[in-house]
This record gives structure tokens, C-alpha cells and sequence, in this order.
């Protein structure tokens, strides 16, 4: 969703929060994550999550994470989707996800390092 800036206090919370989003990118982390981006994705709501989980991770102070963007996993009717790599390579993929499923799956997953078994696709 694109965010319309009405003054130079919204122009100052879209930087900050660009810069917090960009330090998240960079550089080499322990958990990898990817939202599935392809046009299913998308439709189901996709952007949102990302966005969401990025403000999420910043919140959490998650600093040992890079998030990636890719196209669709296959499983259209389980977006929009994100998929958790531990350092481990151990992979979860999570489904139907909403915003306070991506804040569970940071504080659970991404923080505390135990999947949350009732978000996961199996396949």
C-alpha cells in the first residue's frame, strides 16, 4: 500500500523507517527470510506482509536477519507466504499469513528460534 506523505513529519517517519528497513538488508545474517512475491502473492496481500514484517523485525531489534523477496513458492492458495532459514538451513515455510501471524512468527520463530507449528505448510 503506498503511503501518502501530508507533511515533513510523515516525509521524517517514511525516512526513519526506510533506514531502519535498509540496515535489516544489509549484510551477512543468521535467519534469511523470503516472502513469496509472485502475482498470487501479491493478490493475497503479500506487500502488506512485508511490510509488516519488516516493522516487526525492527521492533523486535532482529538484527541478525535478511529478508528477501521471490516469486510464487506454487502454493497459491496458501498466500501470501514466507519461508523462515535458520543458520542452520533448516527451512519453515509459513501460509495464509496475516500481520499478527507475522508478529508471532518474529517473536516465536525469528527471535525465540522455535517454529510456530500452527502456521506451517506442509508439503
Amino acid at each position: 500500500m503506498v503511503e501518502r506523505i501530508r507533511n515533513p513529519k510523515d516525509l521524517a517517519a517514511l525516512r526513519e523507517r526506510s533506514v531502519r528497513e535498509q540496515q535489516l538488508r544489509a549484510g551477512a545474517r543468521d535467519v534469511r527470510v523470503t516472502v513469496h512475491m509472485g502475482t498470487c502473492g501479491i493478490a493475497a496481500g503479500a506487500s502488506d506482509i512485508l511490510v509488516c514484517l519488516m516493522e516487526e523485525l525492527a521492533s523486535a531489534g532482529a538484527e541478525n536477519v535478511t529478508i528477501h523477496r521471490s516469486g510464487c513458492a506454487g502454493l497459491c492458495q496458501q498466500e501470501p507466504m514466507m519461508t523462515v532459514e535458520d543458520a542452520s538451513g533448516r527451512s519453515v515455510c509459513y501460509g495464509r499469513l496475516t500481520a499478527d501471524k507475522v508478529r508471532q512468527v518474529v517473536l516465536e520463530h525469528i527471535v525465540g528460534g522455535q517454529p510456530v507449528a500452527d502456521f506451517t505448510v506442509r508439503t
